[in-house]
């Protein structure tokens, strides 16, 4: 890589790496895999060097990139993990159990926590929504009404709860 390529990576790591971190945080719950996420994602950044006239088609390539390796990791994980029965209590005891929204948003399944997350937390719009996860519009829109129902009905039930 010569110095200007160099250059630009630096830019365009300090620019985006946080947000990556936080999506890929937000899919995988593991401080340790969402950094390798970020990582592998900075990696693949590096090898294919795409081109992109606007900085928000290279955000968009990176959080697709990002969600896809979170995902592998994720796969991956779940293949490999195993706890077994007698541990199970141990690791209850350890699980912080609190009820604030971005908790319960991390409890949706992934089309409806990436979502919400990139439209609230992140402040997309629907349509850079739409072109980031390569899906409609009417879809990204769909998502959110039902995330927010299942958000709805979550929070409903930590207050019947107490």
């Amino acid at each position: 890589m010569i110095e200007n390529e160099d250059s630009k990576l630096e830019v365009v790591y300090d620019l985006y790496a946080n947000m990556l971190y936080r999506i890929s945080y937000s899919i995988l719950m593991s401080k340790e895999d969402a950094e390798d996420a970020v990582a592998e994602t900075f990696i693949v950044y590096i090898k294919r060097n795409p081109v992109h006239i606007e900085s928000e088609h290279t955000k968009a390539w990176l959080i697709r990139v990002v969600i896809n390796k979170s995902r592998d990791i994720r796969r991956k994980r779940i293949i490999r993990s195993y706890i077994s029965l007698s541990d199970t209590k141990e690791y209850a005891k350890e699980v912080d159990h609190s009820d604030t929204l971005l908790d319960l948003v991390h409890q949706l399944s992934d089309k409806y926590k990436i979502v919400i997350l990139l439209y609230y937390y992140e402040e997309y719009s629907v349509q850079e929504i739409s072109t980031i996860l390569k899906i409609s519009i009417s879809n990204v829109k769909m998502r959110l009404l039902r995330a927010r129902k299942v958000l709805k009905q979550l929070i409903e039930k930590e207050r019947n709860d107490d």
